[in-house]
């Protein structure tokens, strides 16, 4: 490659740089500006906190600003932030990194593309480059919403597995005589070591009744949010007994039976599905070891004695 054209390409990539970062400052100040104007029509969230409330350099939040407005390119539903409260993260410094991870993420993708089409002995670099930038494009808006996901569905499977000793610690509560606010306020002073995921929703829910929230409505947010099916049988169950009254305990009981028959077929499932992947290795790599080692002696004699035949 001749000096000439290694100074063009590394101009148009330092234009493209200053391109990029000037459209991403541009975007998030666009971004701050919506974002004033739907706080001051809409009331503020007390249980998500803004990133801007975080104190950060001014371009650590023009990053997360611009994060923020490419996220709404390809999210006009609105789903990142219910995947968001799904995965926990509800404070102004996880919001930030998120935001900033976004940001930065389409020009580590670039870099990295125009590395690997500087220094990479390839033939058809041209067509090669177009397919990368592409891919990296494509990339920096999809990946981000597909580690959200995998970030939400895993902690919906870990709250999923906290249910039968929530169930068994409200049947305790119950029994020893307290009310659901009671019994849910306990849960978030003796239970968060036990029930680390849902011990932090709880919270959430007894600071919206601290502030004059109704108990069904904030049972029904959060099963809203988590959306994890067992736990939304218990806080539905929990609601029908806080509006109609009645007994509490043996309709616990009866959705814990429910969850562990629930769980008994999915074990068996998973179970029969190992059996078929199993049965796939075994006849792949066991079955073809035994039989060299079953048939192969006789084999081996079988070709010794067409040998000799031969050799007479």
């Amino acid at each position: 490659m001749s000096p000439a054209v290694f100074a063009l390409i590394v101009s148009l990539a330092v234009l493209v740089a200053v391109i990029g970062v000037l459209a991403a400052v541009t975007l998030g100040l666009r971004a701050r500006g919506t974002a004033r104007i739907r706080r001051r029509l809409t009331p503020d969230d007390a249980d998500v906190s803004d990133f801007e409330d975080v104190d950060q350099a001014p371009v650590i939040a023009a990053m997360a600003r611009g994060g923020r407005a490419m996220e709404a390119w390809v999210d006009s539903e609105g789903e990142s932030n219910l995947l968001l409260l799904r995965a926990g993260w509800r404070s102004g410094e996880r919001r930030l990194m998120w935001y900033v991870f976004q940001a930065v993420l389409p020009f580590a993708l670039f870099g990295l593309v125009l590395a690997y089409w500087l220094f990479a002995e390839i033939q058809n670099k041209g067509l090669i480059l177009i397919l990368l930038l592409a891919s990296a494009a494509v990339l920096s808006f999809l990946a981000p919403r597909w580690i959200l996901r995998a970030v939400a569905a895993a902690r919906q499977r870990r709250i999923k597995s906290e249910v039968p000793l929530l169930i068994h610690l409200l049947v305790l509560l119950f029994e020893a005589g307290l009310s659901i606010r009671q019994a849910l306020s306990s849960l978030v002073r003796e239970g968060g070591g036990v029930l680390p995921e849902l011990g932090r929703e709880v919270e959430i829910v007894i600071r919206q009744l601290d502030a004059g929230a109704e108990t069904s409505e904030a049972l029904k947010n959060l099963s809203d949010v988590l959306a994890v099916e067992d736990l939304t049988t218990v806080l539905a169950t929990l609601r029908q007994v806080d509006r109609y009254g009645g007994e509490i305990r043996e309709p616990l009981l009866e959705v814990l039976d429910v969850i562990e028959e629930r769980r008994s077929l999915d074990l068996r499932e998973r179970v029969n599905h190992m059996s078929g992947r199993m049965t796939v290795v075994m006849v792949l790599f066991f079955f073809p070891a035994l039989m060299i080692f079953v048939a192969g002696p006789a084999f081996l004699s079988i070709i010794r004695a067409l040998a000799e035949v031969n050799a007479k």
